[in-house]
C-alpha cells in the first residue's frame, strides 16, 4: 500500500486548444484526423492521430479462475492472436457494461452474474483516442444453444478456450501472448486476486477519461 504521506499519480486530464481540425481519412472502424494544438510555451504542434469511437472487453473467470480467451486472424500484424472478449463502444447511448454483456455473449456464448470493473487504459495516447474499460466477468453460465449468436466473417469458427489465470500470466511474460488488452487484463487480475479482490471498482464506476467518440467535419 502507498504511504498515506506520499501524492498519489494520476494522469490529468487537460486537454490544449484546438486550433484547426481535419478529417484526413474516413474509415470503417476509425478515422485519421490532423489537429493544430496550441501547447502554450511550446508553440503550435500538428499531431495526426486515430479518432476512436473506444471499447470494452471482458475478462470472464470461471469458478476454477480459468480465463476465457478467444481466438482471432488479426491482418494488420498477420497472427492469429489469443484475446478476451471485447468490441466497439459504437451504439450511442449504450452503458459500457451492456456493451460487454453483449460481446461476451456474442463472442463467447456466455453470461455472467457478477460484473466489476477491472481497468480502464488508453490503447494508444500518443496516437489514438481510444480509450478501453476492460471488465471482470465472474458466475459464468453458458447461453442456450437457440440463443446463441451466429458468427460470420473473422469470428465464424472463432476457437475459444478456458486457460487458468496463472499459464496465461506465464504466457504473458515468456512472450507467447500479444495482445495489448489480454496481457493488462490478465496482470491485472493477477495483482488484484493477491490482494484479495480488494479495490475493484463497481461496473458503472465513473469514466472521465472514456472516448470523446469519432467527431465528422
Amino acid at each position: 500500500m502507498p504511504d498515506p504521506g506520499e501524492d498519489l499519480l494520476r494522469d490529468r486530464l487537460e486537454r490544449r486548444p484546438v486550433l484547426e481540425s481535419t478529417l484526413s481519412f474516413e474509415g470503417r472502424v476509425w478515422d485519421v484526423r490532423s489537429e493544430r494544438v496550441d501547447l502554450g510555451e511550446a508553440g503550435v504542434v500538428t499531431r495526426d492521430f486515430v479518432d476512436h469511437t473506444g471499447a470494452v472487453a471482458v475478462l470472464a473467470l470461471d469458478d476454477d479462475d480459468r480465463a476465457v480467451v478467444i481466438q482471432q486472424y488479426r491482418h494488420p500484424v498477420g497472427a492469429f492472436d489469443w484475446e478476451i472478449p471485447a468490441g466497439l463502444l459504437d451504439v450511442d447511448g449504450e452503458p459500457p457494461q451492456v456493451t460487454a454483456a453483449r460481446e461476451l455473449h456474442e463472442e463467447a456464448d456466455l453470461t455472467a452474474g457478477s460484473w466489476a470493473t477491472l481497468v480502464d487504459h488508453w490503447s494508444s495516447p500518443g496516437g489514438s483516442s481510444e480509450s478501453l474499460r476492460i471488465f471482470l466477468a465472474r458466475d459464468l453460465a453458458d447461453v442456450p444453444h437457440a440463443d446463441r449468436f451466429e458468427r460470420h466473417g473473422e469470428e465464424l469458427g472463432m476457437p475459444q478456450r478456458r486457460v487458468p489465470l496463472e499459464a496465461l500470466v506465464e504466457g504473458v511474460l515468456d512472450g507467447r501472448l500479444h495482445s495489448p488488452t489480454l496481457v493488462i487484463a490478465v496482470l491485472a487480475a493477477h495483482a488484484c486476486r493477491a490482494r484479495g479482490w480488494r479495490g475493484l471498482r463497481p461496473a458503472d464506476a465513473p469514466w472521465p477519461e472514456r472516448s470523446p467518440g469519432r467527431t465528422r467535419s
